[in-house]
């Protein structure tokens, strides 16, 4: 696997790639990697004949008063993971090199309507900086397939609008969620769960269970979602939110089917998020 911080060295790579006419794969991480992000990187490895992760913390991504400057980097260690994944290609720039002018003058990519409620009410200005960062991405890497996790559900939807809005020739892969053995979905962020709050987790995943057979059974969504609420401040959590929405994120509606749970909470400061699909009963 080679390792590569500058732009014109990995234009000059991924040019070699495409005149052998090589499928290339994008995984875009921010490092700090798990068997999560592995699936990803296997996910490719079957999708393109070439696998390009990048590893960079956008600091676009983080408000005022998020983890940016305590999120881990870990980047001797990811590297072994990548090139033990079947990785091809780690582009890994630094800061001057994706943002040579700064943030505040930075050109920035806002998808209106699905980067709305949910983690982009708590968190304003979040996915316009993911969106920032992958569109940058898609157009440095250019790659024929780009695979994202289920676990960060709205940001995959974000993704996928944008690509379908800006017509960009990029097929975009959701991944299954990994997820540890008692139920909780493979996060960067439980690293910052202590003992007694680790132990505490997996009530997120098994509150979502239970509200899936609840609703698939045809229990009332607002007083179903009202007690999952109440189970989860139960458990330990402080909910940002608990939603059932559509798969495309809008409203649940009598005719609505295919479903969504979705669920953010924290423990102490730690921000979980998780999410499971269900159907609903005719």
């Amino acid at each position: 696997m080679r390792t590569l911080r500058e732009i014109p060295l990995l234009r000059e790579a991924l040019d070699e790639f495409r005149h052998r006419g090589q499928r290339i794969a994008l995984v875009p991480t921010m490092g700090n990697l798990h068997e999560g992000h592995l699936a990803l990187v296997a996910e490719a490895r079957r999708r393109g004949d070439v696998v390009v992760a990048t590893i960079f913390v956008n600091p676009l991504q983080f408000g005022a008063g998020e983890d940016l400057d305590a999120y881990p980097r870990t980047l001797a260690e990811d590297q072994t993971k990548l090139e033990d994944a079947g990785c091809d290609l780690l582009f890994a720039p630094e800061m001057t090199a994706v943002y040579p002018r700064g943030l505040e003058a930075q050109t920035r990519v806002c998808v209106p309507e699905v980067s709305e409620g949910l983690c982009g009410g708590d968190r304003p200005g979040h996915f316009d900086g993911v969106a920032t960062i992958v569109t940058m991405l898609f157009n440095l890497v250019q790659p024929d397939v780009a695979c994202f996790g289920e676990k960060d559900y709205q940001q995959l939807a974000v993704i996928r609008r944008m690509v379908n809005d800006l017509h960009l020739p990029v097929e975009v892969v959701g991944v299954p969620i990994v997820r540890a053995e008692d139920g909780l979905a493979l996060s960067s962020r439980n690293g910052y769960l202590d003992a007694t709050q680790r132990d505490a987790a997996p009530s997120l995943y098994l509150t979502l269970c239970a509200l899936r057979d609840a609703l698939e059974a045809g229990a009332d969504p607002s007083h179903t979602l009202a007690e999952g609420l109440d189970r989860l401040r139960e458990a330990g959590f402080a909910p940002d939110y608990l939603e059932l929405r559509d798969t495309d994120l809008g409203p649940v509606t009598e005719t609505t089917r295919d479903a969504v749970l979705l669920v953010a909470a924290r423990l102490g400061p730690t921000r979980l998020i998780d999410n499971l699909s269900l159907t609903l009963p005719r």
